[in-house]
């Protein structure tokens, strides 16, 4: 158990990207993306109305899509750490619509803002040592 600790506290770094890439990831997976990659169109095109308030007003069955595709997808890729750099990108900017709406609605963005540094930090930081994009894409890690 000791030699374990030790490894931990050697690697530190890693171990605190693993798990906030981990639990970030399951946890956005879960309580958002499922729900919302599962619905039909009409949900993602009520959710890709958010983008009105940026003045884009077409598409919005593709920018609920693909906010659905960033929470559930994402999600994924970053607890398997591919893609991570690329996937906490989308579900920075998407953190990003989630949390401005919420503040022109007055209410709550606590959480967005939240996730979205965590998200920021992901993609700033890179997946690190344990994930498979340094695996297959050793080159970029």
């Amino acid at each position: 158990m000791m030699d374990i600790l030790q490894g931990i506290m050697k690697d530190r770094v890693n171990v605190g990207l693993l798990l906030l890439r981990v639990f970030s990831g399951y946890l956005i997976l879960v309580n958002h993306g499922y729900g919302k990659i599962t619905a039909d169109p009409g949900r993602w095109e009520k959710l890709g109305g958010a983008m009105e308030s940026f003045g884009i007003d077409f598409f919005p069955t593709f920018w609920g899509f693909m906010a659905s595709f960033a929470e559930s997808f994402c999600g994924l890729f970053l607890m398997l750490g591919i893609f991570t750099i690329p996937a906490s990108f989308l579900l920075s900017v998407t953190m990003f619509v989630a949390a401005y709406g919420h503040v022109i609605d007055g209410e709550n963005a606590e959480k967005a803002f939240v996730f979205g540094a965590i998200f920021l930090a992901v993609m700033i930081m890179g997946p690190g040592k344990y994930s498979l994009d340094r695996k297959f894409f050793p080159h970029l890690t």
